[in-house]
């Protein structure tokens, strides 16, 4: 007779439950709250000094994109890439189950809002060898993980955006998360084949 399964050796990720009929509301709740703290940013800069302007590669002869862009860029992108994580949400459930936010997808979306935070503080100190190194980072973790991920992008974005404004952290983010993917779809099957050759041979 098998013994009983104990309770504490079976472990089930947490998962936030959610409806399909929920999903715009939630888009837009999102979107409003990015919507919120980007305005009372830009209220901060403009009585401290003014809305600043940012060049592009971080140079005096490149065009400069003011951060009153953010008021429109941030809540958009918000609002589109909430949907694309409850459009994968959605097709990971099945058919007659109710859609639920795993925890990795909380997880991603924290970690990279830390990770954006991290590398504004390092380029805006001048620390050059610590933003070259956490990019390395970033390319290497994308071997093992899907930081290509709309909830990655999203955090990444936000992180910097309040350094940086909103334009150039979403082509940055856009950049990052192609190089990402293209490392995780192509690189990454390539380096397991190679390792299970080895171990074969």
């Amino acid at each position: 007779m098998p013994l009983p399964r104990r309770k504490w050796l079976h472990y089930d990720p947490p998962m936030i439950s959610t409806h399909p009929q929920q999903f715009p509301r939630q888009r837009i709740y999102a979107a409003a709250l990015v919507l919120l703290a980007e305005l009372a940013c830009l209220a901060w800069e403009y009585f401290h000094g003014g809305v600043p302007s940012h060049h592009f590669l971080h140079r005096a002869d490149m065009p400069s994109i003011s951060n009153w862009w953010g008021a429109l860029v941030l809540p958009v992108l918000t609002w589109y890439l909430v949907g694309r994580i409850q459009r994968r949400v959605t097709t990971l459930a099945n058919a007659n189950a109710t859609p639920v936010l795993p925890a990795s997808v909380i997880a991603g979306f924290f970690s990279a809002l830390l990770f954006g935070i991290v590398m504004s503080i390092c380029f805006v100190n001048g620390y050059k060898t610590g933003t070259e190194y956490l990019f390395l980072a970033l390319l290497l973790a994308a071997v093992l993980l899907p930081v290509f991920r709309a909830e990655c992008v999203l955090g990444f974005v936000l992180g910097m955006a309040f350094v940086f404004g909103a334009i150039l952290p979403t082509l940055i983010g856009s950049i990052i998360a192609t190089i990402s993917a293209l490392i995780y779809f192509g690189v990454r099957p390539l380096l397991f084949r190679l390792f299970a050759w080895r171990r074969r041979a």
